[in-house]
This record gives structure tokens, sequence and C-alpha cells, in this order.
């Protein structure tokens, strides 16, 4: 049975709005190619309508109604959010599959996650409670100094099309746990479920102009935030291409900004891994969500003792995987986002080929499936470092492999690249990952697996992966605004200026 896509306009001031040139855009189901529905495509007049929205709803009653409303008080609505998310759990998770054609068990996973993500916020808000006026110890006896904790105003949130629901609320939960108000602005190629994030707002009855969905192209309706002079920071997940734009616009009124950007992230098997065991976490780390994950572990580097075995435990384990409709029970690996998605990934693989790269398994559309962006789970060999296949983000189910001779070189290879999200290493002996910890140049290290990720722990990269953090106490920081406050408290005078006579 067919599930029908809502049909929904622009969410601005707690209400739904038609865009203001009442104009659409379709929604392609990415494993059929069909048209399945379409999303509104605002303009930067409805940009600024939502901009509007939100900063008058953050000085709403001098604050009284949102921002310096008690953490208490905000939990309460982040509570229900994620309530109403777990109990639309099942038709969100296939809203979010038919939208960008992950595996239904993927969906339904990151509905799980969206849900407790929300439901962790709610507590950090309640926790924000106690640590206002926090005391600092300072020398002078004659001044005492406190620090406030303030939201930093209206937050333009522009999130990727691989996790829809899942990245925005890594920027929603946080952002309204720390008083702020925020317009949100999905890819348009993955925009229904945050749509349905917006009505579940409404349904709870958050507060008119807290939250803001704004969908459309990210020329004609991301663009505008970046530079928006009200618009108080933004924050944004997606390429490193774009993220410079979005910094490069920012720049300009010297808006602060937090991107979470693009990762060629590596994974390292030493030879004294479990073979099966690094092979699963191996192809983990790289096809899970069809391969399209900034943090995918990417590019494989392989003890020369052991690369013969592992790349054939690697190709028994990718042919085991079920390339199906992505609704289908057992599905692993499902439709690419997008046709010109699919296209860039089948050209970095054919480019791949021209230069000399071996395609050991893979690298093609999956024969039994004649519609949908499918693309198998491929293994690359024989790359140098200097094919575009190993250094740049393919964002696809592509997993280039080299060999090492010692830790040293393995470690010199991790690093030979733009990126810094994440790195993992396989390996029973725990002093020699210690050491990689230390010297692998990410934000993220991961002992012994590939791609956890947590509420409570901070997610980001270095380099060209990106600036702060998010999640953890370290996401809601990010929209926090740190005011120190001091107070002379001596009666007598400061004595710096000689006093004028008494006439």
């Amino acid at each position: 049975m067919a599930i029908p896509v809502p049909s929904r306009q622009l969410f601005i001031a707690g209400e739904w709005r038609e865009p203001l040139l009442e104009k659409r855009i379709p929604i392609i189901n990415p494993a059929t190619e069909e048209i399945v529905g379409d999303i509104a495509a605002a303009t930067a007049e409805d940009v600024d309508m939502a901009v509007d929205a939100a900063r008058t709803a953050f000085f709403s009653n001098e604050g009284k109604d949102w921002s310096s409303a008690s953490g208490a008080y905000r939990a309460k609505f982040l509570r229900a959010i994620s309530d109403m998310i777990l109990e639309r759990k099942s038709l969100l998770a296939k809203l979010e599959t038919i939208d960008t054609g992950k595996p239904l068990d993927e969906a339904i996973s990151d509905m799980e996650s969206c849900a407790s993500c929300f439901k962790y916020y709610a507590e950090l808000a309640e926790a924000l409670d106690l640590k206002q006026k926090i005391t600092v110890s300072i020398q002078q006896q004659s001044f005492k100094t406190h620090v406030l904790k303030e939201p930093i105003g209206v937050v333009a949130l522009i999130t990727p099309w691989n996790y829809p629901l899942l990245m925005a609320t890594w920027k929603v939960a946080p952002v309204l746990a720390a008083g702020c108000t925020a317009i949100l602005k999905p890819s348009e190629l993955a925009s229904v479920t945050c749509l349905e994030l917006a009505e579940i707002c409404r349904q709870v009855a958050l507060p008119s102009g807290v939250l803001n969905v704004v969908t459309g192209l990210g020329s004609v309706a991301g663009a505008p935030m970046s530079s928006h002079p009200h618009v108080d920071k933004i924050a944004f997940t997606g390429s490193t291409a774009t993220g410079i734009k979005v910094m490069t616009a920012a720049a300009q009124l010297i808006k602060p900004v937090s991107l979470e950007l693009g990762g060629k992230s590596p994974i390292l098997v030493f030879e004294d891994a479990d073979l099966d065991t690094a092979a699963e976490w191996t192809i983990f780390g790289c096809f899970f969500t069809n391969g399209q994950i900034c943090s995918a572990t990417s590019r494989l580097l392989v003890h020369e003792s052991i690369a013969a075995e592992f790349l054939e435990k690697l190709v028994d384990w990718s042919k085991n995987i079920k390339i199906s409709d992505p609704m289908e029970e057992g599905c692993r690996l499902g439709a690419i986002i997008s046709e010109g998605q699919y296209e860039k990934i089948m050209s970095f693989i054919s480019t791949a080929k021209s230069e000399g790269a071996t395609i050991l398994y893979g690298g093609a559309r999956p024969q039994h499936l004649k519609k949908g962006f499918f693309i198998e789970p491929t293994i690359i060999t024989d790359v140098s470092t200097s094919m575009s296949i190993w250094r740049e983000e393919i964002f696809g189910p592509v997993l280039c492999v080299k060999t090492f001779t010692t830790e040293n070189e393995a470690i010199e290879l991790a690093n030979d690249t733009d990126y810094g999200l994440g790195a993992a290493v396989i390996s029973k002996d725990l002093e020699r990952c210690e050491r990689f910890t230390k010297a692998v140049q990410s934000g993220i290290v991961w002992i012994n697996c590939s791609q956890p990720c947590f509420n409570e722990a901070p997610w980001g990269g270095n380099k060209r992966s990106g600036i702060g953090r998010e999640l953890g106490e370290w996401g809601l920081e990010n929209y926090l605004s740190i005011k120190q406050v001091t107070h002379y408290t001596s009666e007598k005078r400061l004595g710096w200026y000689s006093a004028p006579r008494k006439q």
C-alpha cells in the first residue's frame, strides 16, 4: 500500500503559509524515480517573513514567552516533541525512506534517535536553570563577578538530505533548549520529515515563531539566511564547498557559524585484527546509509600481511548485503538520493578505472534493479594517493583501499587529507590504538568500530571538515552567549582620580 506524502506549505509564525510566488518543487522517490509529491519553493521574501517571525518570538513579552523563560518551561515542549515523534515513528520512517531511498530499518532507527535527542536536550534545558549566575573566583575582594548564559538569538539552520530529520534534530533540539528561535531550511532533496516536525511543533503548541520551516532551493531560500542582518547565527551541515559560501556570507556581518562539513575518513586494519569482525565494521563504516555519510570511513588502510585475505573477506561480506527496494524487509543498501548524485558517483568510479585503479567488486547498477538510483557496494584497489577517488568525498557506497607496512606509514596516510572528521582503527593492541588516537588529525576516533554516535558525546571535525561541535553539552553551548556581570561591592570610592575641591 502506497504511503501518501503530505502536501505542506511553509511553516511561519506557527501557521502553514503558501509561498509568495506559489511555486513548488517535485519530490522524487529515489527508489522508483517517480514523483510522489511536492514542496513549497520559498524565496528571499518568504525568508524575511520567517526571520521576522523568529525575531518577534525571541523578544515577545520582553523574552518571557520564550527566550528568558525557564529551561524547565522549554523542556516541556522538547519532551512533547519527543513523545510525538515516537508515536509517529512508523509513518515518519516510511516518509523518510520514500524521500531519501535509505533502508526502512535505518529510517526507523533515525526516528528513535530523534526522539531520544529531544529528550536529552530537555534534560539539559532543565539543568541550564542551575547554571545561571555562576560565580567567577577573582582576586580583587572589592568586586564580585558572575556569568550568565543567554540564548544567542535568531538562528538559521541549514541541513542536509542524508539524515533529514535527524540532522535537523541535532540543531533544533539544542536551539530550543537554549532559548533561541530558529528558521530551519532543509535540503530541497529531502524536506518531507522536517515539514512533519513543523506540524508536530504546531500540535504541541510550541509558541508561534519559535521554529519556522522554510523549504526551497539552497541558492534561493538558503543563501539569504547567511547574509540576513537579523539572523544572529548560522548552523550548517553539508558540503565543504557550500560551507565556504555560508562562512563567506556570514563573515560580512561578523556572524558566528557552526559548520559540519565533508569528510574522507580513514579506517586502519592491523595484522592482529579478527578479520570477520574487521570486515563487518569496514563495510558498515562505508556502506551504511548507502554510503552517504559525511563521516564515512571510505579510505581503507590495511596491513600488507593480511591484505589479500582481508579483501576476500570484504568481498564475501559485500556480496551478502541485500540491495533492494528500501521498503523491503532486510534491505541493507537502498537508493542514492538523486539522479545527479548517482551520476556523480558513477563518474568517480569511471575516472578511477581510467586512472589505473581496479574495481575489485561492484561499481555498477545491480542487475536485478532496473529502476531507481541504485549502485552496488563498490571496492576499489590499486589506488594511488593522487587519485580523485582517494582524495575527494564521493558520498556514495565506494570504498578505496591501500596497504601499509608500518604503523607510522599508516598514520601518515591517514592524515594525508584535507579533511578531519572521523577516523577508525581496528587492532587488539590497545597501546597502538592509543598512539593512533593521539596522532590522527580528526575530531572523532573510533577504536575497534566505526560510526557509533551518541547524544552525550561531541560530534564534529577539524581542517576542512568544519568548525564547532554538535551534540552533548557542546551542542547546547553553540547557541549560548556568555555575559560577564561584575559588581563593585566596596563602599570606598575608586580613588584613581583626584577628587574636585569642594566649593
